[in-house]
C-alpha cells in the first residue's frame, strides 16, 4: 500500500510512504529539514511499522505540538485505516 500525506503543523508539506507486509518502505518527504528526514527515512526503512509507530509517535519539534517523525506516524495510521 502507498500513500501520500498532507503534514499538518511541519515544515514539511507531505509524505510520501509505502508499507509491505506491514514494513515501512520507501518514505520521502516533502520540504522541512533535507538532511533530518533523510536519515529519518534510512532508519525507518525496514523497521515494522508498530516499532517505527512505537519509537516516533508522540515526538515534539519545539513548542509544537508535533514534528515530522510524529507526522509520519499519523500517515501511517491514515494508510492502515484506508
Amino acid at each position: 500500500m502507498k500513500s501520500i500525506y498532507k503534514t499538518k503543523g511541519t515544515c514539511s508539506t507531505q509524505i510520501e510512504v509505502e508499507v509491505c507486509d506491514g514494513v515501512v518502505r520507501n518514505v520521502c518527504f516533502r520540504g522541512g529539514c533535507s538532511g533530518n528526514l533523510q536519515g529519518i527515512c534510512r532508519l525507518v526503512e525496514g523497521m515494522p511499522v508498530e516499532e517505527m509507530k512505537h519509537r516516533l509517535s508522540g515526538i515534539r519539534c519545539g513548542n509544537k505540538q508535533t514534528s515530522c517523525p510524529d507526522q509520519l506516524c499519523k500517515a501511517l495510521d491514515a494508510l492502515v485505516s484506508e
